[in-house]
């Protein structure tokens, strides 16, 4: 169970100001449909999830559980750094189909990012990839639906840099104590 907990805050923490969640603000302000949005939100999130999770599961067969914890302090490590990295805003997004456009989009944007490798890292090294995936997918729904419902606000609402400058100080200490931690190991 600790699995999902850690997973559901990880993506939390991951998805502050990072390209979902502007995607979802972006298409929320072009569109006057977020219902269609969330719709496509939540199946790019659990189809990324759901992938990263069963990936992590199936590479943690194959290696060590030193190796699973130093892969696990790897993803936090690179969560704290592309935390500090400058995030880009655009236009709203038009969309005529919000459902589709949100699905594409955001999963294009989960592809490759680091609650995507904390996902990973997370079910390898905890050997459940139901819980890891359910907790990120969870996470990242938290973390987007403030975008959701403001849009192109949230930017003067939240203080975006705070956030995600704390959030790369927690990924940062939480990677180190998992690397000594590895290294500890016998």
């Amino acid at each position: 169970m600790d699995v999902l907990l850690l997973a559901a805050v990880a993506a939390f923490l991951a998805e502050w100001g990072d390209k979902t969640q502007l995607v979802v603000a972006m298409l929320a302000a072009g569109t006057r449909k977020p219902g269609q949005v969330l719709i496509g939100l939540f199946l790019a999130a659990l189809a990324s999830s759901v992938v990263a999770a069963l990936a992590g599961d199936w590479i943690a067969d194959t290696v060590t559980i030193r190796a699973m914890t130093l892969l696990t302090a790897l993803a936090l490590l690179f969560a704290a750094a592309s935390g500090v990295l400058r995030k880009t805003e655009k236009a709203p997004l038009q969309a005529r189909i919000p459902l589709l456009s949100g699905f594409i989009l955001c999963l294009a944007a989960e592809m490759g990012d680091r609650t995507q490798f904390l996902t990973f890292a997370l079910a390898g090294r905890f050997d459940s990839a139901p819980l890891a995936a359910a907790g990120a997918t969870a996470g990242a729904l938290a973390a987007c639906l403030p975008a959701l419902i403001l849009g192109e606000r949230l930017e003067k609402a939240a203080p975006m840099r705070a956030i995600r400058y704390a959030g790369a100080a927690l990924f940062l200490i939480a990677g180190f104590i998992a690397a000594v931690n590895a290294l500890q190991l016998v």
